[in-house]
Parts: C-alpha cells; structure tokens; sequence
C-alpha cells in the first residue's frame, strides 16, 4: 500500500510540474528536425504510458514484478518530461494529458474498483474527464454522444451492419451474448476499471469469436478476443509453461485488449473508428493512415479507402454490435436471461467436458452447457478425462446438476458409456462367402466356411512388455487413454506429466502402461 500511495504521489507531482511548464511552452516555429524530435518524444511517452498500464494489471494479480515494472516506466516519463521542456515543439500539455489518465488509472486500480463500485456517475472530487476516457465519458461515446447517435442513424456502412446482425448473423449475435453472460464477470471488470465501453468488449468479442474462447483463425490469431501471437507477448499473454495458451483466457485476455485500446486512446484520442481499425488492421497502419488525414474522420473517402477489405468490414460490424448490445429493444431484440452467477464444483468421479455436457442435460437452456464449460475452463480440451478432485468454473445451477446427475446413477454411468465407446469395435466381419453369379448364370452354392479364405488365427492376448505410442498433432492425454483403455491417472505418472494441463508435445513417445486395449 505504502508503494502504491508514493506512486500516486509521484503521478501527482509529475503532472503537476507538466502543467506548470505547460505555461512556458516555447512558440516559436518549428523546424522539420523539431518536429520529428518532439514526435519521437511524444512516441516514448506512449510507450511507457502503456507498459505503464500493463504493469497495473501485473500489480492487480499479485506479480511482484509489478512495481518494478511501473517504478522504471515512470523513470521513463521522467526523463521524457525533461526532455521535452528543453525540445522546442515538444508539447506540455499533451504530456500532461498522458498524466491524467495515468492518475485515473492508478486511483481505480487502488480503490479496487469493479463492475458493482465502479464511478459512472461522474462524482465530485474526480480529475476533469474532458481528455480521460473515464467511466460515465466513455460510455458516452456509445450512449449519449451525439455525433455516435448521427453515425448510427445516418452512416450507411453501420446501417447495413446492423441489417447484417438482424438477418444472416443473427443467431451468431445471439449466442454471443448468451456467450458473453457467462463470461461477463470475467472479462468486463478489465474495461470497467480503465473506463472503456463495456459493449464495446461485446462489439469486438462478437465480431471476432462469437465468444468462443478457443477460437482460433488461419493467420494464428487466438482466444475470445482473437491476439496474434506477437501481440499476445506485447500484452503478457502466450504459452504459460505448462502447454496452455493464456490467449484462450477470457479474463486475461479482456486485461490485454483493455490496455491495447488504452494505447490507442492515447494516439487517435475519442476516435473509436481508429481504435478499431488499429485492433484488426494493425496500429501502425491505422496510426499512418490517421496522421495523415490531418483531422479527417475514418469515413473520409481518401482515409476510408486506405484500409483493406476487411478492415472496412470489421469497424463497422463492432460499432453496429455495441450499438445492439445498448439498444436491443429498439430493433425487436430479446437478448436470452441467464442464470449466471459464478460457482465452482469439484469432480466426484473422473470425467471429461464431453461426458459432463451429456449428464448435466439442457437445464432450461438451449444448447446445453458444452461452451460455457469450455469458456470457463479454458486449459481443458473437451475430451480430456479429469481426475477425481479437479475444481471447475461453472455456475450454480450447473453445480447443481453436476451433483444429481452426474456424481452417480443410471444418466451419469451412460454419459460415461457413451463417451468411451469406440466407433471402430462396431466393424464386425463374420459367415460365409457368398459369390453373385454373372452373365445370368444360376450362382454356386455357397461355400461352407471350411472351403472359404481361411481365417487368420485369433490372437490370444498375453502379457507384453509396456507399449508405446507416439504424439500426433491435436492429440491429448485423454483422448489417448480413450483410444487404448487407460487410466489417465496412471498414464500421466507412467510418462511424468503432471495436472491438471498434461501437457504433450507433437512427436513425443508415451508408455502404454496400464491400458487394456
């Protein structure tokens, strides 16, 4: 707490030495080599701002690497700041908005605030939100803000977005939401904490995945919010050193996208076309095209026109399905209630997602509770068999039903007959030989088995030495211990792995102990 107090503090000075030199901006006029010297300033500010905010997030989850990771972007800042008074162009006060919102970021992450405390009314005693993306501002972008309101009604490609959501894609937007209900807890906190819209997290989780958190697309992108593999490292998100994927994490995930758009905040300010088009096109695109227009909106013909094909498809398709999430009734929309609230239940009996699925029954849902158990169980694969004493994510009422009707019984044991069985013992071959007859010619009788192929002699099994089997790509512990018999308890010690990720790599032999088939 001390630590986190002296930052503040810091913050506190620093900017206000910033508005102080503010008053003694130097006017006069600037050279090329100026103003590329103060960009470069402005640019280093960015940067640290963002592993600023990044190290929040790391401070949050208890990292202690944290501080030290805040402490040095910080001494970055510094140095900027005192740069920039001496760089002729440099601009004060646009450091000093950096300032604020880092303030606001700090006072949240203090005050623990989350989805039920978080400030959307604007009290007194907060900082100016005029240039910061707080909470009740933010969310006036996608609420109250007129010149949002005059796009939606009036921007074709938005309008045609939306006509999109409400025909073709509509079951996609559905089950999106009912997608994001399960998951909301986890991920809106993120937005919530450094101001940004919570439909807009809906917007780009239900144009990337449809809330399907081990999404996957052909580029390499991954998870619910859909990160590259580079930028997913730039945000703290990748393999995490026992073969899963923080990616596919929907909380860490908000966490990431949360600082990325924070990023962009700071470089195209209210402009959410940009942030968007950033998001999907990349920032670096988007931050050339943007300088460039010189003030010109993302639906200026000669700005609109320098983004590919799908970027001009993806910014409106978010906007349309924030403005959705916000304002379902207007269009006929009855988004499906839920029965959300968070809760745990630990594994009587081993079982696997799938097994799970088929014994807890619809519940009063639609589709079952497949995707919310995979959503919030994301280091599981659907076919995995868990030990007894593994813990998972779920709600209450699946816990609920995971204790009348999946710990014993006669659903429980077919759920678990049903997911064990093995197409390939269905291939039976038995009888005789029948030969057709051909050009009308009466067939032969049929030959008795003694006069058929004579069969290869049945093997007898006998005990042999432990067998191996090498690792094929997607392959898992479970299906594995499926596919020959085994007890995934006793594969697992036999080959050294350990829970509950049973991490295998592609090409890896593993002993066949204690399997029957």
């Amino acid at each position: 707490m001390r630590d986190s107090v002296s930052t503040t503090l810091r913050l506190g000075a620093l900017a206000l030495a910033l508005a102080l030199a503010a008053t003694a901006t130097d006017a006069h006029a600037q050279s090329r080599r100026d103003r590329e010297a103060a960009e470069a300033l402005n640019q280093r500010m960015l940067d640290a701002e963002g592993r600023y905010r990044q190290a929040l997030v790391q401070i949050a989850n208890d990292d202690p690497a944290g501080m030290q990771a805040s402490n040095a972007a910080l001494e970055d800042m510094e140095d900027v700041m005192l740069a920039c008074e001496k760089q002729r162009g440099c601009s004060v006060p646009q450091l000093l908005t950096t300032y604020k919102r880092l303030l606001k970021a700090d006072a949240d992450a203090q005050a623990g605030q989350g989805p039920e405390d978080a400030d959307v009314d604007g009290a007194e005693g907060t900082l100016p939100t005029a240039d910061v993306p707080a909470a009740a501002s933010a969310s006036a972008l996608l609420a109250e803000d007129e010149r949002f309101k005059r796009m939606v009604q009036l921007n074709p490609a938005v309008q045609a977005s939306i006509r999109r959501w409400l025909t073709d894609m509509r079951v996609s937007l559905m089950t999106s939401h009912e997608n994001y209900q399960y998951m909301q807890h986890l991920m809106s906190p993120a937005f919530k904490r450094s101001g940004l819209p919570e439909a807009l997290l809906f917007g780009i989780m239900a144009k990337e995945s449809n809330g399907r958190v081990h999404a996957r697309s052909r580029a390499g992108a991954a998870g619910p919010l859909q990160f590259m593999p580079a930028t997913g490292r730039r945000f703290g998100l990748g393999p995490d050193g026992t073969g899963f994927d923080t990616r596919y994490d929907p909380r860490l995930s908000a966490d990431a996208a949360a600082v990325y758009l924070n990023e962009r905040f700071a470089q195209h300010g209210n402009e959410i076309e940009y942030w968007l088009a950033g998001y999907n096109g990349g920032e670096g695109r988007a931050l050339r095209i943007y300088r460039e227009a010189a003030g010109r909106s993302f639906w200026d013909p000669g700005v609109y026109n320098q983004f590919p094909a799908e970027t001009k498809d993806y910014v409106p398709m978010v906007i349309a399905a924030a403005w959705l999430y916000l304002h379902p009734q207007e269009y006929g929309l009855t988004f499906p209630k839920i029965d959300t609230r968070p809760a745990t239940f630990t594994l009587e009996r081993p079982a696997s997602i799938y097994e799970l699925t088929i014994c807890m029954g619809n519940g009063n849902t639609r589709d079952g509770y497949m995707r919310a158990l995979r959503n919030l169980n994301p280091s599981y694969e659907a076919e995995s068999l868990l030990p007894v004493g593994t813990t998972l994510a779920g709600t209450t009422r699946m816990a609920s039903l995971y204790k009348r009707w999946c710990v014993r019984g006669e659903r429980a044991d077919l759920a678990a007959e049903l997911v064990n069985s093995d197409p390939r013992a269905a291939i039976v071959r038995t009888g005789a030989i029948e030969v057709l007859s051909t050009d009308g010619d009466p067939p032969p009788a049929a030959l008795p088995p003694s006069a058929a192929a004579p069969r290869p002699p049945e093997a007898v099994p006998a005990p042999a030495p432990a067998r191996t089997h090498r690792v094929a790509r997607g392959e898992t512990l479970g299906s594995i211990a499926q596919r020959y018999g085994c007890d995934v308890p006793v594969l697992a010690r036999a080959n050294g792995l350990r829970a509950p990720a049973y991490a295998l790599r592609q090409g890896q032999s593993l002993k066949l102990e204690g399997c029957s088939r």
